[in-house]
């Protein structure tokens, strides 16, 4: 009985050190240095606070800002605590209802409401996704050009720019990153105001 107990506990400890702390710590070192942003969570930062991460959407509702996908996680939109979709069918009246409130928000602000994109008015399956196809984005340029008192070539200009291409030009779709796209705007506005305090001084 000893003879056989003994070198099970010999390799239970042995690769409860391997694979519990050695190997973990190798690939959070290595992680650490060769992909440091990706590895401590993708995060945003505005100067010196951290206002969110590329990877989890947050919910824009001001005319002034670009808006993402509907959010139907719980109790929050974009709660990454508890991802999830609707799971309604396209006919479920609920989903309609989701969809016809986004369409009344964009029409109070003067945006369009017909042939809208579809990822403009419906939720992700994670609830949490933090880009839009670049149509979606196309459809709220004057809206926010508008509210923000700047031309809509400006804002067309700063999506082009937020647009990321297919990855490995083959997988996925376009799409465009709603927070790091109203960040650039909100610096991009924050510098036309300092030049144009100094200008008049």
């Amino acid at each position: 009985m000893r003879e056989q107990l003994r070198p099970a506990l010999v390799v239970l400890a042995a690769l409860t050190g391997l694979t519990g702390i050695v190997y973990p710590s190798a690939i959070t070192a290595i992680a650490q240095v060769t992909f440091r942003h990706q590895a401590t969570g993708s995060l945003l930062h505005d100067g010196d606070r951290t206002v969110g991460s590329e990877l989890i959407g947050q919910a824009f509702t001001k005319p002034e800002y670009f808006w993402g996908r509907l959010s139907a996680t719980a109790p929050i939109p974009y709660n990454a605590a508890a991802s999830s979709g609707s799971n309604y069918g396209p006919l479920h009246p609920a989903l309609q209802a989701a969809a016809q409130a986004r369409i009344e928000a964009l029409r109070q602000y003067g945006g369009p409401t017909a042939d809208l994109p579809v990822d403009l008015v419906t939720s992700s399956a994670s609830g949490l996704d933090p880009q839009i196809s670049p149509a979606a984005a196309e459809c709220q340029v004057a809206r926010v050009a508008r509210f923000r008192g700047c031309r809509e070539d400006e804002v067309r200009w700063s999506v082009r720019q937020h647009t990321q291409r297919r990855t490995w030009r083959c997988l996925g779709e376009p799409r465009v990153n709603v927070l790091q796209l109203n960040l650039a705007l909100d610096a991009r506005h924050v510098d036309k105001s300092v030049n144009k305090s100094l200008s008049n001084r």
